[in-house]
């Protein structure tokens, strides 16, 4: 009996001395895992978002169109779409369910509605419930992008009531039945799962509860010692002591890992329900849920992307766990086991698809906004960026670039190219290489090339503030210029001399001798300032060269200079964001358009008209031989010495695009800007669709025909001759005036000579008109009368 008592003394106390090491062990724990479930649980990137899609009637667009841009933004085909983001084409009618979206104006729940388009585009927004007509609607963004801290995670994090209760059902009886009653862990489990393993002679059953699951997810390490399950087990006893059910279930739910995208690791079942289906977890079926419950055991191996067969293999045996738990009915369960592991056709997405972009969208972002912001703290960044419009770019660089290594046996070709929004300056799609879905060098932001002729316009421009017209002399004559290296004895293109020829023609024809000529009578300095003007933002040396380009630019930087050009003489800084929002959807910042008029619009109106005869008449005039012949496109050709780089900068009625070619080792691509770069740049302005550009002659602008062989003013069309437009004040003299400018639309571009277009015969008693000119007021009509 003594010893009985002895011993039953010494089990107690070691009890005692084992509860007592126990809880000191715990309270050791205890603070690791509250600064986890206290603070901030996951570091949440910041999501870049395109920017959203706002449908209108009058738009223009085809059901094609829209289509494509539903595709991109993860949208699915449903039969009738019914749950958020599906869709259903038929004919010219497109039945569309909006994903509700917390916009920086506020949240804007789902809609279905129904689209009926016409030849000329939208003709009718018809909401499906009620049948009542809308005047605007508004898809929700595509995510195209996350900055993400070093571990590459990425969620989309729901609350518990945002969890379906089948999904809830179906996670518990896959991996954890007594999850509700159990205190973090289950002993007989774990026993059950040891004589499994016992049985079977390897690992076939796991004893982990969904809470060790969590534990071992957000503390400890991979790795099967009994060290760290012990450790892994008293944690899991803590967190269910200290944190509700719910808590825990949703923060696993949020957490667990579930597949690979790239180098981005997907954690979290409404990411995944995303990324594999295209749907919120509302939307999913018994099917879907299933996979997803299924991918816990093995996220690699049940990847239904890569391994389809197993993926369906491992969903038979989770719906036949739901139809056992009571969870679906037998005929629910057949039906789930015809349907498709994946409803919806791959479509190439959006997400962390454009370096490029996402590049400029990181420089741009204010300094308010630190480093650790944008990998933690979960910010929503809308940007400027047309899905559309971005696939197109990079489908048509990588394509044309291809051809031409092919065709002319020139290896190592790289390329970028930029479209930007005529009006506002948004930066709509950015191709930093060949390979545009190549993390690397960004070309557009980071590649300074010397740009060539582009930057004659520069100096046309300066000479039109400078009392000189379209009509002026210049002499394209032989010049030899004294510098520090020697003579500089520049030549034309073609070797040859013009004589005395007209500004406009000088410039469409890209003639150095006359560009230098008329340079150095200028002013280095006054052409410089102007290149500021245009938006330049780093100092050009004076030197002589500079007028025939010898400027070192960035694809983007060209952009800008263009841009103000395009946009009536309106600098408009380049932007990607729109606005800034924290993770609970407040605005934090707003990137309204910044306008500032820093050329008068008649000026600016004679440079563009100049730009428009580069293609008419100039080294562009190629692209009247294609699909874009009627569009009235204006834009310059660049090419530098010893064809190192091959350029095209023009505009559309809608739409800026800088194209360039060259190698990155400064060696000679072989191209100029009129057979290399304008190629690409026809391609990719076909395909997105361009609008004709149709100038607004603004007021003090008035019309005059010039002979362009002797320069002088005429009355009547010799045979010779051009109409031009020029500054009031500055028109040549003539016997006759011209009538002012008719106020409809012009339909053919402004004749040359009478061989541009056909012109009728001219009378005594009938005066010649000029070019009839588009009188609408525009978006930037009503901005320069705040400035008048």
């Amino acid at each position: 009996m003594k010893r009985f008592l002895l011993f039953f003394f010494i089990g107690l106390l070691s009890l005692a001395l084992l509860i007592v090491a126990l809880t000191f062990y715990g309270l050791g724990l205890r603070p690791e895992i509250e600064a986890r479930f206290e603070g901030q649980r996951w570091s949440l990137p910041a999501v870049v978002y395109a920017r959203p899609l706002e449908l209108y009637v009058g738009q223009p667009m085809t059901p094609q169109m829209l289509e494509d841009e539903l595709l991109l933004s993860g949208y699915r085909q449903e039969n009738p779409p019914k749950s958020e983001g599906s869709y259903q084409r038929r004919g010219m009618t497109v039945q569309v369910v909006s994903r509700g979206f917390h916009f920086p104006s506020g949240f804007e729940p789902s809609k279905s509605v129904n689209l009926t388009f016409s030849s000329e585009g939208v003709a009718a927004i018809i909401a499906s419930e009620g049948g009542d007509p809308l005047d605007l609607f508004r898809l929700d963004p595509a995510r195209i992008g996350s900055f993400h801290p070093t571990a590459h995670e990425d969620r989309i994090v729901v609350t518990y009531k945002e969890i379906p209760p089948l999904f809830i059902k179906t996670l518990l009886a896959v991996e954890d039945k007594k999850f509700f009653s159990h205190p973090g862990v289950s002993p007989l489990a774990i026993l059950r799962a040891f004589l499994a393993n016992i049985r079977a002679g390897s690992t076939v059953q796991g004893g982990s509860t969904i809470t060790q699951q969590l534990v071992k997810n957000l503390f400890l390490s991979n790795e099967r010692t009994a060290s760290r399950k012990f450790r892994e087990a008293i944690m899991a006893v803590l967190l269910d002591a200290k944190y509700s059910k719910q808590d825990i279930l949703a923060t696993y739910v949020n957490e667990v890992f579930l597949g690979q995208d790239g180098n981005r690791a997907i954690h979290g079942f409404a990411l995944a329900g995303q990324y594999f289906f295209h749907r919120v977890l509302a939307d999913l079926s018994s099917a879907q849920i299933a996979t997803l419950v299924g991918l816990v055991k093995g996220p690699s191996l049940y990847d239904p992307l890569r391994h389809p067969e197993k993926s369906l293999e491992r969903r038979r045996v989770v719906l036949a766990q739901m139809a056992e738990a009571g969870l679906i009915s037998q005929d629910e369960l057949v039906a789930a086991h015809q349907e498709p592991l994946l409803d919806t056709d791959l479509q190439r997405d959006g997400f962390n698809r454009f370096p490029a972009f996402l590049d400029l969208v990181r420089r741009q972002l204010p300094s308010q906004f630190q480093e650790e912001d944008l990998k933690t703290n979960g910010l929503q960044i809308m940007t400027t960026l047309d899905p559309r419009l971005q696939f197109k770019l990079e489908t048509n660089v990588h394509d044309a670039v291809t051809r031409l290594e092919k065709r002319g046996k020139r290896p190592e070709i790289e390329a970028a190219a930029i479209i930007t929004n005529r009006d506002n300056g948004e930066v709509l799609a950015i191709a930093g290489g060949k390979e545009p879905v190549r993390q690397g060098f960004n070309r557009v932001l980071s590649a300074r090339r010397q740009i060539g002729s582009l930057f004659k316009p520069v100096v046309y421009l300066t000479a039109l503030e400078n009392d000189r017209t379209l009509g002026s002399p210049v002499d394209d004559l032989a010049v030899n210029l004294p510098t520090s290296q020697g003579v500089w004895s520049p030549e034309n293109f073609d070797h040859r001399e013009h004589g005395r020829v007209a500004l406009y023609r000088a410039m469409a024809n890209s003639w150095n001798l006359a560009t230098i000529n008329l340079g150095m009578d200028i002013g280095l300095k006054k052409i410089i300032a102007v290149a500021e003007r245009l938006g330049f933002p780093r100092q050009i040396a004076p030197l002589p060269s500079i007028l025939l380009g010898a400027v070192e630019m960035t694809p983007f930087e060209v952009a800008q200079m263009y841009q103000t050009m395009a946009a009536d003489g309106f600098y408009t800084p380049l932007r990607a964001i729109n606005t800034v929002m924290a993770a609970d959807h407040s605005l934090l910042s707003q990137y309204g358009l910044t306008v500032e008029q820093r050329f008068d619009p008649a000026t600016i109106f004679l440079i563009d008209f100049a730009l428009q005869r580069v293609v008419a008449e100039g080294t562009a005039s190629s692209l009247l031989r294609g699909k874009l012949a009627d569009q009235h496109l204006a834009g310059k050709t660049g090419t530098t010495n010893d064809l190192r780089d091959a350029w095209f900068a023009g505009f559309s009625g809608d739409h800026l695009l800088v194209v360039w070619l060259g190698r990155d080792d400064n060696k000679s691509v072989g191209l100029t800007g009129s057979s290399g770069a304008l190629p690409v740049w026809e391609r990719i302005m076909t395909d997105i669709g361009a609008s004709p550009l149709i100038l607004t002659a603004p007021e003090h602008v008035i019309w005059r025909r010039i002979d362009t062989e002797t320069l002088a003013a005429i009355g009547a069309d010799n045979g010779q001759s051009a109409l031009l437009p020029f500054r009031v004040g500055t028109e040549p003299r003539i016997e006759e005036a011209v009538a002012p400018p008719e106020t409809q639309a012009a339909t053919t571009p402004i004749p040359a000579d009478k061989n541009d277009v056909a012109q009728p015969a001219a009378t005594p008693e009938r005066k010649p008109q000029p070019p009839a000119i588009q009188q609408k007021k525009g978006f930037f009509d009503t901005m320069r009368g705040w400035f008048q």
